[in-house]
């Protein structure tokens, strides 16, 4: 009887040490600041650095690729789509991806004439909840999206922000949290941007990098 307990006992830390060997999975969702241009870079590249020279566990998915210097980097960013866009794609993909952790960042290619934040705050719902539909745990880093200096196309901005910390509240539980990461704070659109001033220069994509970085700390090991 001891032998079987001790057998079993055994089966089960070889098993938890397995699944704890297990890379976390990240999923970035947004638009071309997600997914980056040939003009301009993305803060996937510095974060995959970042990540890689702590020794953390983890993989990039998606099913949008983009080279880093260590390799592939998946994700699922799309240059000029809204987040609407995003939430009528992301219940399949997320289906398919089955991330740990999202990080989240979308709300540009809309203009204040519009009136977009009620739809964007409804996007960001609907990916919220497609992802807990196929991972109850999972972990939603949901963005502050960075300012912009192309006004008053993107003066809706930190209108969307203030939503977005609301939504955040309401959504967030203790095994499933939906974490606000201020992009937009310290983040200066004449000088972290390209000329366009939307889309982050090599400084700007450290500083979004930096703050994810942040933000994974706790969930990434």
């Amino acid at each position: 009887m001891k032998s079987a307990l001790l057998s079993t006992l055994l089966y089960l830390a070889s098993f938890l040490v397995a699944a704890s060997a297990e890379p976390v999975r990240i999923l970035a969702i947004g638009d071309s600041i997600t997914q980056g241009g040939k003009t301009f870079v993305t803060y996937r590249l510095p974060l995959d650095q970042k990540l890689r020279a702590a020794g953390m566990k983890f993989e990039f998915v998606g099913s949008q690729q983009s080279e880093g210097p260590s390799g592939p980097l998946w994700h699922e960013g799309y240059g000029g789509k809204n987040a609407e866009f995003l939430a009528g794609l992301m219940p399949q993909k997320l289906k398919q991806m089955k991330p740990d952790i999202i990080l989240l960042h979308c709300g540009h290619n809309h203009s204040a004439e519009e009136k977009p934040v009620p739809g964007i705050i409804a996007a960001e719902r609907t990916i919220i909840e497609a992802a807990r539909k196929h991972n109850p745990k999972v972990v939603v880093l949901l963005a502050l999206v960075i300012p912009s200096g192309k006004l008053p196309k993107y003066g809706y901005l930190p209108e969307l922000n203030q939503a977005s910390v609301l939504l955040a509240r309401e959504l967030s539980r203790p095994d499933a949290p939906v974490m606000i990461v201020d992009q937009f704070t310290g983040f200066d659109p004449q000088k972290d941007t390209i000329l366009d001033k939307v889309h982050p220069n090599a400084q700007g994509a450290e500083k979004m990098a930096n703050k994810w970085y942040l933000a994974l700390k706790p969930w990434v090991k």
